[in-house]
């Protein structure tokens, strides 16, 4: 008698149907594990499989298993019927494609790639709220990048200097100030207290500038906690909010992104953590498939890297996943993404951050162009001339980029940008 039934599992005639989810795995099996014997396990273990044949199955169980129908190198494709996952339930999603299958012996390396999520399951989600154009919209910018910058150090500021850290980077021309990824209400920086002196000093640059200023405060926490920051940055007239997601989680993400909705707030995605399971090419998941994943639960924009800073990442890579946050139709790239419609879901921003410095917009825009969240944030504290005179120069940057003029040129006017060429060049940070 049969003790496995994996093979039951694999079928390399299958055609998938139209509504079934197709996720892509590079995999690497265990000396003494067959190709398919591995590609079985994976779909045997991520549906409704399990170790051992069953003494009984209804007849309909069948009918929901999942197949691996495509075998190509260390890449397989696994299709998965719409009836194995709940409508809306991005949680139990990762559950499946992304849960014990990491633990299994039979795999020395396994490592989810992409999946194409099919119109009756997408119908589900809602998305972003606002898409691209909504935040342009909101903060009145066009036809070029939204700024922000984060005050660096990245912690230990006051609430008051924080604030008036942020008053020049906005007074400099930027649209956004940025807490990072690890302040969120510390002793010496309260939250409460940041959002009071935050507000004062923003409406302060919107008067003087005419323009309008926001920033991504940080509300990480449990639930309720994030709930009552998000109420008071509405109550204090801001429109963004900041989730560090991949901390946070994905159900408290899929909780906030309605209420932050009813609020009108924007949410930005850190991706703190991200690294400890995209980073390793061989094991874990892809940054794209995170970007994926935040998308369709409804953030307004995620970290996408820069490929040219201080973080990891290739410019084929930066490429994927602004296609997978901006635009409707994604082209399969082999290795990388499955086709993808996303129907009625809108876009979102990538953000590109990292150790840039005026003298790196240029490629930055190069790679990403125009629709784009530009961080620039020890690249203008550190100008000669502080934090105002590095937002110019950067903003300089982008005005050469914008009008097709090298930085050289513009900098023969722009005395913040020369500054700024003088001290970086075009370093690139390790």
């Amino acid at each position: 008698m049969a003790i496995d039934w994996y093979n039951e599992f694999v079928d390399l005639n299958y055609e998938p149907a139209k509504d079934e989810l197709i996720c892509l795995y590079s995999f690497e099996p265990v000396a003494g594990i067959s190709q398919e014997e591995a590609v079985g396990r994976i779909a045997s273990e991520s549906s409704t499989g399990t170790w051992t044949t069953l003494f009984t199955l209804p007849l309909r169980m069948k009918a929901l298993q999942a197949t691996a129908f495509s075998i190509e190198g260390n890449y397989v494709k696994v299709a998965y019927p719409l009836a194995l996952w709940e409508e809306g339930n991005a949680v139990q999603l990762l559950s499946g494609i992304a849960g014990n299958i990491f633990g299994m012996k039979a795999l020395k390396n396994l490592r989810l790639v992409d999946v194409a999520l099919p119109s009756a399951y997408l119908k589900h989600f809602r998305g972003p709220h606002f898409g691209m154009d909504g935040i342009r919209k909101m903060m009145g910018v066009y036809g070029r990048p939204l700024t922000g910058a984060v005050p660096k150090p990245k912690i230990g500021f006051s609430a008051k200097e924080h604030a008036e850290i942020g008053y020049e980077t906005w007074m400099g021309g930027f649209d956004f100030i940025k807490d990072d990824e690890n302040l969120t209400s510390t002793s010496f920086n309260r939250f409460e207290d940041r959002v009071q002196f935050m507000t004062k000093l923003r409406n302060k640059a919107e008067k003087e500038t005419g323009e309008k200023k926001s920033a991504f405060l940080n509300i990480t926490a449990d639930v309720e906690t994030m709930k009552k920051r998000a109420d008071l940055l509405a109550e204090n007239g801001w429109n963004y909010c900041m989730i560090d997601v991949v901390v946070a989680g994905t159900a408290s993400v899929m909780t906030m992104r309605d209420y932050c909705s009813n609020l009108g707030l924007a949410i930005h995605a850190h991706r703190a953590m991200h690294a400890s399971f995209d980073r390793n090419p061989k094991h874990g998941m892809t940054m794209q498939f995170l970007a994926k994943l935040m998308r369709l639960i409804g953030v307004s924009q995620i970290h996408t890297g820069t490929a040219i800073g201080k973080l990891v990442g290739t410019k084929k890579e930066a490429m994927v996943l602004a296609d997978t946050l901006r635009e409707k139709w994604v082209e399969p790239v082999r290795g990388m993404t499955l086709a993808q419609d996303w129907g009625k879901i809108k876009n979102a921003f990538p953000v590109s951050s990292g150790g840039l410095h005026p003298g790196l917009v240029p490629p930055v825009l190069d790679l990403y162009g125009a629709d784009l969240v530009l961080l620039v944030s020890g690249g203008i504290h550190g100008h000669p001339r502080g934090t105002r005179a590095g937002a110019e120069a950067t903003m300089q940057a982008i005005e050469a980029w914008c009008e097709g003029v090298t930085l050289a040129e513009k900098a023969k006017k722009a005395k913040e940008l020369a500054g700024a060429l003088d001290k970086w060049g075009s370093y690139k940070p390790k």
